[in-house]
């Protein structure tokens, strides 16, 4: 495992405090993830942007439907209508997006201490910070190459896609973007049924930049705390990763408290969380606009190679 920590940070263990929300979820393991695909309160699910229970329900609801033959038409109608009403709200709302963008970042700069207080603190965990912005780079450029290589568009989407992509980098939310983001791919010439199935569904299962910094943060909690993990317990560390992430919520920083479940499986301290308290809303924008981007070529790469190639 390459050394991701910077000599002479001057990294002081346990100087923040883990916040109440992820403590709370000490303990959690993956029947949690299982778990979380079922909800005794859709309505709750739905404020708490939770969406793999909403999926799950959508889902189960829709087939049920499909048994009922021409009585649920009326049903598919009203559905259609107010989806589509409420896109078009969120399309004029999203032309105030770069003034709110502006403000968010501006917000945490300033929370941050400003802009040299900042840099002091991503100076702290240097080489932490340049190895998640270096695999999420990698990663989306091993993206943009399956794009290119399936639909022979790749910089043509890449641009078509930019709105939903600098919305994302703003709000960290791949939930608040996903209209910005199905409104983009149909700009593009996604078809419909791949937008409504793999975008909504990506949008929460697909966090693939999410997995990836999890992976990332796990290995330098580790070092911090000098403990070395063997072969196994990184192979536990990225599986564990992987499926925490689809567990994890679309909104801002949702990977902490999912990173509590990759730290148990490995025996490491909750505390070392609060060492990536500084950076993590900084990182939290780039792994949003991987998973946005994933989000986006998988529903590229199933409309060229599924839809288009049935029809």
């Amino acid at each position: 495992v390459v050394n991701i920590i910077q000599p002479g940070a001057g990294i002081e263990l346990g100087e923040a405090t883990v916040p109440e929300r992820i403590l709370e979820k000490q303990g959690t393991g993956a029947s949690d993830i299982i778990m979380s695909l079922i909800s005794p309160n859709l309505f709750a699910s739905a404020t708490e942007m939770q969406l793999l229970p909403i999926i799950v329900f959508a889902i189960l609801f829709a087939m049920a439907l499909t048994t009922i033959g021409e009585r649920s038409k009326p049903v598919f109608a009203v559905f259609d209508g107010i989806n589509e009403a409420m896109m078009k709200l969120v399309i004029w709302i999203m032309y105030f997006a770069p003034i709110g963008i502006f403000a968010l970042i501006a917000a945490r700069i300033g929370l941050a201490g400003g802009g040299e207080e900042l840099f002091k603190e991503i100076e702290a965990v240097g080489w932490h910070v340049v190895t998640v912005l270096t695999g999420l780079f990698i990663h989306f450029c091993f993206l943009f190459l399956l794009l290119q290589l399936v639909a022979g568009k790749g910089l043509a989407y890449l641009f078509g896609m930019s709105r939903a992509l600098f919305t994302g980098f703003g709000t960290a939310s791949s939930t608040a973007t996903l209209p910005l983001t199905m409104e983009n791919a149909r700009e593009n010439n996604v078809s419909d049924k791949a937008i409504k199935f793999v975008l909504p569904l990506g949008s929460t299962v697909n966090m693939d930049g999410t997995a990836l910094y999890e992976a990332a943060a796990v290995l330098f909690i580790a070092q911090a705390y000098g403990i070395d993990l063997t072969m196994t317990q990184q192979i536990i560390v990225f599986i564990t990763a992987t499926l925490a992430a689809i567990g994890a919520a679309g909104i801002p920083e949702a990977g902490l408290v999912t990173m509590v479940i990759v730290l148990s499986a490995v025996g490491l301290p909750l505390d070392g969380i609060a060492l990536l308290l500084a950076v993590d809303w900084f990182l939290d924008r780039f792994r949003t606009v991987v998973n946005i981007w994933g989000d986006s070529v998988g529903a590229k790469v199933i409309d060229t190679l599924v839809i288009k190639k049935a029809l």
